[in-house]
């Protein structure tokens, strides 16, 4: 069945075994793994995370956490991914690496990813999938993690809110339409672009690039939605309008202007229209720079713009009646554990109507 012989070197005799029993069982299938083909493309993981990245459309997150892997572990035979080289792979990011349980769960992810993608083009041969059959919780630091590693990483989510006063104060500082320096202030540019992001933003949960990105078009004011086609997790959505954030777009538009050059049909003025990942990450940091300057002159320089976000889904547990289904068709979230940090908020406020 083979065009020659095989040679694979393995921790133990024990892996070695159940490798060639796992692969014996397939050869008398008729079957050959196309990495032992003569003609296979790819042989280790570097060279499968390529042609994944080149054939696919991978995120631009999978993209960056499937170059670090290739670079940690890419000369990786594909037929030696299996359940004892995962369990050690996950143990040296902890114990080597100290990563956080949530980077951990992006590079296993990605991986995942490329290999499903893998099996499909009949590029490897993964029975058992070790990627996709590890325990709940395996990113969690165990005391022996700990003891080996000398730290104990753990997930750290943000759940900044505003506090009192926090809106209506920076709410007035954009109205100014200045930000004071040492030597002289700061104008304000397109300060009525600057107010109804703000707004929207704790009204829609919309994520900054969602906002900056968004053409006149996309917002139907009629039926109080605005309609997503570009977002992170690359999904097309409707965005429901409440009143407030209907009133700000309304009184925003009719005075709304763009600088020279930019493209008539964009909702606010900061993004010249180019799709380009140099092009958003300029707009990104300049707008986070801004806002962050907002919130730094009145005293909470702590909070940042996707704050804002956080805000206005934990405002949607406690002001409505929406599902927690409906909740996510709203804001884009995809994982349920993110949304059960919000269910909880809920759950408080039901205790207030208890006796």
């Amino acid at each position: 069945m083979l065009d020659k012989p095989l040679y694979l070197t393995f921790e133990s005799e024990a892996e070695g075994d159940s490798y060639a029993a796992r692969l014996d069982a397939l050869l008398d299938r008729g079957i050959v793994p196309t990495e032992h083909r003569a003609d296979a493309r790819v042989s280790n993981i570097e060279q499968l995370a390529r042609l994944f990245q080149s054939e696919a459309h991978p995120s631009d997150k999978d993209r960056s956490e499937l170059d670090v892997i290739a670079k940690r572990c890419g000369t990786t035979p594909l037929a030696a991914i299996t359940t004892k080289w995962v369990d050690d792979w996950i143990s040296d990011m902890k114990r080597i690496d100290k990563l956080a349980p949530t980077s951990i769960r992006a590079k296993v992810g990605a991986l995942a990813r490329c290999t499903d993608w893998g099996m499909r083009k009949g590029l490897l041969t993964m029975p058992d999938h070790p990627l996709r059959t590890l325990p709940e919780g395996y990113a969690q630091y165990s005391k022996n993690d700990e003891a080996l590693a000398g730290v104990k990483r753990v997930d750290v989510e943000r759940d900044r809110r505003l506090e009192e006063g926090e809106f209506d104060k920076a709410l007035a500082r954009i109205e100014l339409g200045v930000l004071p320096r040492k030597q002289r202030p700061r104008p304000l540019e397109f300060q009525p672009a600057v107010r109804c992001a703000f707004v929207v933003a704790v009204e829609t949960a919309m994520r900054m690039r969602e906002q900056y990105t968004l053409e006149v078009d996309q917002v139907d004011l009629a039926r109080s939605t605005i309609f997503l086609d570009k977002t992170k997790n690359g999904d097309k959505r409707q965005v429901p309008l409440s009143s407030v954030a209907k009133a700000e777009l309304q009184a925003y538009l009719k005075v709304r202007t763009l600088p020279a050059g930019a493209p008539a049909n964009l909702l606010y003025p900061w993004w010249n229209g180019e799709s380009s990942k140099r092009e958003l990450a300029r707009t990104t940091h300049f707008l986070s720079k801004l806002y962050g300057s907002i919130f730094e002159t009145e005293g909470f320089g702590d909070l940042t713009f996707h704050d804002l976000r956080h805000e206005a889904t934990s405002r949607l547990f406690e002001r409505t009646k929406l599902s927690e289904a409906q909740i996510m068709k709203i804001t884009g979230h995809r994982s349920h554990r993110m949304m059960m940090r919000y269910a909880n908020l809920r759950g408080s406020d039901l205790a207030t109507h208890l006796w």
